[in-house]
């Protein structure tokens, strides 16, 4: 493990005196640069297949802003494109996937080696980023968790509440595990792939973690996210891993010690105080500014991000937003954001 890269230290449990920081969604619409790469791709999933394309959008924050860290250009539904499902976008709509809510749907499924075929690009993209990063910057992997994946993948697209999933959930339990089942293996064998290929750092988006409840929420979220860390920590010992069950509330506190995650991403629905009090004493946290302010900016922006690098100061800390940053937000507003950190 590199002691240069900051990234790498927070998530070892290191306190640093400024935090590391990069942003979910960093390679995006907001950027100039990037929507003419789009342009150039074609589409979207052009884009995220066309590794030299993918290689660029990655590293044009990094040109731009400097990030401690770099997050593979991709997107959470090429594990079920991997998979054998369809899928394709709908301008100004969104992903749209076949939907497995049967059986027989289900049965279709691929398993195993077969998703290297489809996602061999991905991997091509990696090596390209490690080449040509600078050294100082850290390359994060990622993909969906299974329960968010699911969703869409019952759904065929996305939903306001989930809705579609939680019903096949009561309806066939069975069905719904096997689903939950088939994509923990399959994103263990990604990820794998991922880190072989020179990803350093994976990360587990659970963007819909927020809508299982009770027990629902360690069956489905919590225990997936321990047998996929496990299991990569197993086949690639020191592997550092960050967790994001997004909208967890209470459920954030204990996520390092239950699931063996190095770091646990929060979003900004809790405070940074509650963080450091109740989140932070497990290990490394990432967020959790608020992605608004990157449109708004001015002195709130200033003040919030001090407030967020003044409540998490005490302990191992990867500065981040809460949640993606939106396609109307201004560069300009990510460079003063990145200013105040570094100057906190």
């Amino acid at each position: 493990m590199s002691q240069t890269k900051t990234i790498l230290r927070a998530l070892a449990g290191e306190t640093l005196p400024t935090p590391p920081i990069w942003m979910m969604r960093q390679a995006g619409r907001y950027l100039p640069e990037y929507r003419a790469t789009r342009a150039q791709a074609g589409d979207f999933l052009s884009l995220c297949y066309n590794p030299e394309l993918a290689a660029e959008v990655t590293l044009q924050p990094i040109r731009r802003y400097g990030f401690d860290a770099a997050i593979l250009f991709a997107d959470i539904l090429l594990l079920p494109q991997a998979l054998g499902a369809d899928l394709w976008f709908v301008t100004g709509e969104g992903p749209r996937l076949s939907t497995i809510t049967t059986q027989a749907e289900f049965d279709k499924l691929g398993r195993g080696e077969m998703i290297h075929d489809t996602l061999n690009p991905v991997y091509e993209t990696i090596r390209i980023l490690r080449r040509e990063l600078p050294e100082e910057t850290t390359l994060i992997g990622f993909a969906g968790a299974p329960w968010t994946v699911a969703t869409y993948m019952i759904a065929g697209r996305g939903t306001p509440d989930q809705g579609p999933a939680h019903a096949l959930k009561y309806e066939n339990r069975a069905l719904f595990e096997a689903i939950l089942e088939r994509l923990t293996e399959s994103t263990i064998d990604y990820l794998s792939a991922q880190i072989d290929a020179g990803a350093e750092v994976v990360k587990i988006f659970d963007s819909w973690a927020g809508s299982l409840q009770g027990e629902d929420f360690n069956r489905y979220a919590l225990q997936p996210a321990r047998v996929i860390t496990e299991e990569l920590k197993r086949r690639h010992p020191g592997i550092p891993v960050i967790a994001f069950p997004r909208q967890a509330g209470d459920k954030y506190i204990g996520f390092h010690a239950e699931t063996g995650a190095d770091c646990v991403a929060v979003d900004d629905s809790v405070s940074p105080e509650w963080v450091a009090k109740h989140v932070q004493p497990g290990g490394c946290v990432q967020g959790n500014l608020a992605s608004r302010h990157m449109v708004t900016g001015g002195q709130e922006l200033v003040d919030e991000t001090r407030k967020v690098v003044d409540a998490l100061r005490n302990g191992p800390h990867i500065f981040n937003l809460g949640h993606g940053i939106t396609p109307d937000a201004d560069p300009e507003n990510v460079q003063l954001m990145i200013d105040t950190v570094r100057s906190a």
